[in-house]
């Protein structure tokens, strides 16, 4: 017997299967309102994550110059140097590099706590610019050897550049709390840079930028949704299961008096009432039988005189 035809000829399968198939719609409606809610989550908490770093680095890059000028070490104008004095000897290529009149005092100061800052997973870069987008100190895993090859420097050497792309000077140059951005670093990676502006002596400096992994962000996601699937996934099982098992207990009631119709038809077992305790349909039903019975019974018993 095919599988067909034993769900064709069983009102429990058929009623199983369309209850199966109603859980499953629901359960996936569910499942996917659910992940696209937690994912939007997850990417939210990310990024709040980046404007309260943005925040306190901004904070902590403004303080360490403003140290720097409370002790005599840079006066305010050395802070505030845009003299860009270009970095000879080496081969640059479009990117060149300089140094200004606080570079010394930042190489030294903010290099540790940008450095803290990438323990988060999420967080790609953590540094401080200007407001022509000049970054005097990168994270050290950007500060690598300068090797001589343009092609290795632009990705292992990022500091002491100026970043004036689009991005970058809106960064540099916002005023508002923090500023959420779409960044296509020139490396080929697409991230969130999350700023937020940075003041020395109640004057605007420049910004704190945090970037974010949009690809990280992204593998989260999918790690999430695919264990929200296979959670989703194992419960419509289960439950598609034990629904079987319910609906077959609930129709054997059923079972047992198509059986004894049957015999009832070619008349069989006529002397043998037929009884439920049942007050539903199921009741119902075990007495019409019942009287069917009867009646044949008696008309069994006219014929047979």
């Amino acid at each position: 017997m095919s599988i067909a035809h034993a769900v064709r000829s069983s009102l429990g399968a058929k009623m199983s299967l369309k209850l199966a198939a109603l859980l499953l719609v629901l359960t996936t409606v569910a499942a996917l309102v659910i992940t696209f809610r937690q994912t939007r989550q997850l990417e939210e908490l990310t990024l709040e994550k980046a404007r309260l770093a943005a925040a306190l680095g901004a904070r902590q890059y403004g303080e360490v110059l403003e140290a720097a000028v409370d002790d005599g070490t840079l006066t305010v104008s050395d802070a505030f140097d845009r003299n860009y004095v270009e970095i000879k000897g080496y081969d640059w290529g479009q990117h060149r590099k300089y140094h200004t009149r606080y570079d010394a005092v930042l190489d030294r100061a903010v290099l540790v706590f940008q450095d803290r800052m990438l323990d988060q997973d999420d967080f790609v870069f953590a540094i401080g610019v200007d407001e022509n987008g000049y970054l005097p100190v990168h994270n050290s895993r950007f500060q690598r050897p300068i090797t001589g090859d343009p092609e290795k420097d632009l990705a292992g050497n990022r500091s002491k550049r100026i970043f004036d792309d689009p991005v970058g000077l809106a960064a540099a140059r916002n005023l508002e709390p923090t500023l959420v951005q779409v960044y296509r670093r020139d490396t080929g990676e697409t991230m969130w840079d999350v700023s937020a502006p940075v003041l020395v002596k109640g004057k605007h400096w420049g910004a704190f930028r945090v970037a974010v992994s949009m690809a990280r962000i992204a593998a989260r996601q999918r790690e999430l949704f695919f264990t929200l699937l296979a959670g989703f996934a194992l419960f419509a099982v289960v439950t598609s299961g034990a629904m079987y098992l319910l609906v077959g207990q609930a129709m054997k009631p059923v079972v047992a008096l198509t059986a004894t119709a049957d015999q009832i038809s070619l008349g069989e077992e006529l002397d043998t009432p037929i009884k439920s305790d049942a007050v539903d349909e199921i009741g119902q039903l075990t007495k019409t039988i019942d009287r069917l019975r009867v009646s044949m019974k008696g008309a069994m018993s006219r014929l047979g005189q």
